[in-house]
C-alpha cells in the first residue's frame, strides 16, 4: 500500500490550494473509480482532497436551463423530475450505467473524469502510453475487442468509458470550472476531452487543480424528444460495445434539428456531425437513419478483434432514432 494524505476540504478555495501543492494531489467525491485504481496501483496519490463538503450538491432549474452541482450523485441526478421531463437521454444514460450502488456514490463531477476500463490500462505489468508515456500500447497488437474505433492513434486505442457524458455531449452541456488565482472557466464539453494523438497520458484540458464545480444544460426544446440506447454484453452493470444518445426536432415527418452522440466506440464520448448533417432537412424514416449511420462510421478504424463494432454501431443508431421516433412527445 503507498501512503497517502487525506485533506477534506471546507470550501472551494481551500481545495484548490490543497490540491495545488503537490502535483500528485487528486479531487474525490465518490471515489467509484479512484479506489479501483489504487487498489491497482494504476493511480498512487500522495494526497486525496475530499470535495464532498462543497457547496455543490444542488440541482438548479433556471431560465437559461439547468445547472447541476458537481457533487450531485448519480442517482439523484437521473431520477430528478425535471431531468426526466426535459432531458430523458442523460437520464436514461444514467440508469444504464453500473448499478444502483455505484450511482448513489458516483457524482457528476467524478463521472465527468472517468479513466477508461481498457484492461491493459489496469494492469501495471502491460505497456500502456496513457499510464506510462512512451512504454508503448499493448492493445493494439493483444485483445481488442471493446476498444475504440473513433478517434484512437497509434499511441492508444481505449474506450471512453461514460454513459452520463455521452448523453451531455449530445445536449451541448458545458461544464464550469475554477483554478487557483480565482479564475473560473465555461468550457463546451465537446472541448472538454482530448483525442490521445502522442498524448493519452493528458484526457482533458484541465489545468492542475482545476475543480469541475457544475455542468450546466442548456434550454433546449429539442432535448425534451431524447433518448439513450446501450447495447452491451449482459443487461446490467457492464460498460457498452455501443450506444447512441440522439435527440431530434420534426416538423411534420421531416427532420428539422438533430444531435447524435455515440459511446462505447469512441476514445471521448463522440459527437458525429457527419450523421446530424446527414438527418437534418430529411423525412424522418429508416432510409434516412440508416444513411446517417453510413456518415457517423464513415471514419472508424477497426483493430484486429473489434470490427464488429462498426456495424453494431450502425444498428445501434438506428434503432435509438426509429424508438424515439415511436415516442409521443
Amino acid at each position: 500500500m503507498h501512503p497517502f494524505e487525506y485533506v477534506e476540504a471546507t470550501d472551494p478555495a481551500a481545495a484548490i490550494h490543497a490540491a495545488g501543492e503537490g502535483a500528485q494531489s487528486v479531487f474525490f467525491a465518490g471515489g467509484t473509480t479512484l479506489i479501483d485504481l489504487m487498489k491497482l496501483d494504476v493511480m498512487t496519490p500522495a494526497k486525496l482532497v475530499d470535495v464532498n463538503h462543497l457547496p455543490f450538491s444542488s440541482i438548479e432549474e433556471q431560465p437559461d436551463g439547468i445547472l447541476i452541482g458537481a457533487n450531485v450523485r448519480n442517482s439523484d441526478l437521473a431520477h430528478h423530475a425535471t431531468i426526466r421531463e426535459q432531458y430523458p437521454v442523460l437520464s436514461e444514460a444514467l440508469l444504464a450505467g453500473a448499478s444502483a450502488q455505484l450511482r448513489n456514490m458516483a457524482s457528476t463531477g467524478g463521472n465527468l473524469l472517468q479513466r477508461t476500463r481498457c484492461t491493459y490500462f489496469r494492469d501495471i505489468n502491460s505497456a500502456c502510453n496513457k499510464r506510462q508515456p512512451g512504454s508503448g500500447c499493448d492493445a493494439i497488437t493483444g485483445v481488442n475487442r471493446m476498444h475504440a474505433i473513433l478517434g484512437t492513434s497509434d499511441y492508444c486505442i481505449a474506450t471512453h468509458p461514460s454513459d452520463m457524458c455521452v448523453a451531455l455531449v449530445a445536449l451541448d452541456a458545458v461544464i464550469h470550472t475554477q483554478m487557483h488565482n480565482g479564475t473560473k472557466r465555461q468550457i463546451p464539453i465537446t472541448e472538454f476531452y482530448l483525442l490521445p494523438g502522442e498524448t493519452p497520458e493528458r484526457e482533458t484540458v484541465l489545468n492542475r487543480a482545476e475543480l469541475i464545480t457544475h455542468v450546466h444544460l442548456p434550454a433546449n426544446p429539442m432535448a425534451r424528444r431524447s433518448h439513450y440506447l446501450k447495447v452491451r454484453d449482459r443487461a446490467s452493470y457492464e460498460f457498452a460495445l455501443a450506444s447512441a444518445a440522439v435527440a431530434l426536432e420534426t416538423k411534420g415527418q421531416t427532420i428539422t434539428r438533430a444531435s447524435v452522440a455515440l459511446g462505447g466506440v469512441g476514445t471521448v464520448p463522440w459527437r458525429s456531425k457527419e450523421a446530424e448533417a446527414a438527418l437534418t432537412g430529411k423525412p424522418a424514416e429508416r432510409v434516412t437513419f440508416e444513411a446517417a449511420a453510413d456518415a457517423a462510421l464513415a471514419p472508424a478504424k477497426p483493430q484486429h478483434h473489434n470490427a464488429f463494432k462498426i456495424e453494431l454501431a450502425k444498428r445501434t443508431l438506428v434503432l435509438a432514432l426509429e424508438e424515439l421516433m415511436a415516442r409521443s412527445f
